[in-house]
């Protein structure tokens, strides 16, 4: 049984079609960790043009969806009494190590290396059958929506 279905992860973030880049998550714990599936179908509209012959999903959709993934862990450790936008700040240190196809299920794994105030840094990790795919730093921050 999922931690967090697609409503629950729909009622946190903004994304929606075709941007929504996380379907279940699996595990987390506040402040510490959270584990999350995207599952990678020929649907996804950028393999239309990435590529026609050999589909592999863009490395900037794994890390986005590593992002995404950040975000409702810093959602999930945040006062409840408050409303939060997240924002992605910047990434350090990405590395792609093997093709993410149609068909293959990516799980991610953030680990919160830091969190000062709203601002948080993640060490992000993304698998297919047991092998890392791509791996990187990724930093956020939560701002609250009255002050927007």
């Amino acid at each position: 049984m999922p931690v967090l279905n697609i409503d629950d992860i729909m009622s946190q973030l903004p994304h929606r079609y075709p941007l929504l880049l996380v379907d279940r998550v699996l595990d987390f714990e506040q402040e510490k960790f959270i584990r999350a599936i995207k599952n990678v179908t020929i649907n996804e509209p950028y393999f239309t043009g990435h590529f026609p012959s050999h589909p592999v999903m863009p490395g900037v959709m794994i890390v986005e969806a590593m992002a995404q993934v950040g975000g409702i862990l810093a959602f999930q450790s945040a006062p409840e009494d408050q409303e939060f936008l997240v924002y992605f700040t910047g990434i350090d240190g990405v590395r792609f190590r093997k093709p993410v196809r149609p068909g293959d299920q990516l799980i991610l794994e953030l680990t919160c290396l830091r969190r000062r105030g709203n601002l948080w840094k993640f060490r992000g990790e993304a698998f297919v059958d047991g092998d890392l795919v791509c791996e990187g730093d990724l930093m956020a921050s939560l701002i609250p929506k009255e002050s927007v």
